[in-house]
Parts: structure tokens; C-alpha cells; sequence
């Protein structure tokens, strides 16, 4: 397996069209370099669709992946210029289609 010690979402839309080569230049752009065994999600504007690129320490990776129906939860109203971190349980939760950026007051029941 890849190892992936920290994960991080570029808010600004890309064109899915986009390869390894045009997402690591976003995140050199963005971040001024790509750290070994760090990972950075991507989507398009409507995220109906989000690229996953990992630095693995020798090379990169990509992965995609895309909705049945509906889109994925993609912050719009903040700085786009930087990523933000992602907690492992926010990925999960994000690549899911769900809710990622609610989950500590899903994990609290406060009405009966």
C-alpha cells in the first residue's frame, strides 16, 4: 500500500481532463512543492468527479473516482490559493459523498 501520512483538498475547480503531470504543477503552484507521502484531492467544478494525487517519495500517483448520482460536499466560499488538511475521517467521509465537514457535530446526539 501507498502511504499517505497527510491529506489535503485543493478547493479551486480543475479540469478532470487533467494528468498527474498538470495536478502535481497545481500543487507546486499552490503549495511551492509536492512533500513525499502527502496526498491532494481535486475536482471539477460541479464535483461530480474528484482526482486523488499521492507523492509516494519516488514517483506519483493518481487516482479518480465519480458519483452514481449526486456530487461530492466541495467547500465554495473560501481562499481558494491554499489547500486545506483533510483528517483521515474527513477523507473518508468526503470520497463517500457525505457530509465530511459536519462530522463532529454528526458524532454528538443532541435532540431526541
Amino acid at each position: 500500500m501507498i502511504r499517505v501520512d497527510a491529506l489535503w483538498l485543493c478547493v479551486q475547480p480543475l479540469d478532470m481532463r487533467a494528468g498527474p503531470e498538470r495536478l502535481l504543477a497545481h500543487v507546486v503552484l499552490a503549495l511551492g512543492g509536492a512533500q513525499a507521502h502527502h496526498g491532494y484531492l481535486f475536482a471539477n467544478a460541479r464535483a461530480t468527479r474528484i482526482k486523488l494525487l499521492v507523492h509516494d517519495g519516488f514517483g506519483v500517483w493518481c487516482a479518480a473516482r465519480r458519483l452514481n448520482a449526486g456530487r461530492f460536499v466541495w467547500p465554495r466560499d473560501i481562499d481558494a490559493a491554499r489547500p486545506l488538511a483533510l483528517t483521515q475521517a474527513q477523507f473518508d467521509a468526503l470520497v463517500l459523498g457525505l457530509p465530511w465537514q459536519r462530522l463532529h457535530e454528526m458524532s454528538v446526539i443532541t435532540r431526541v
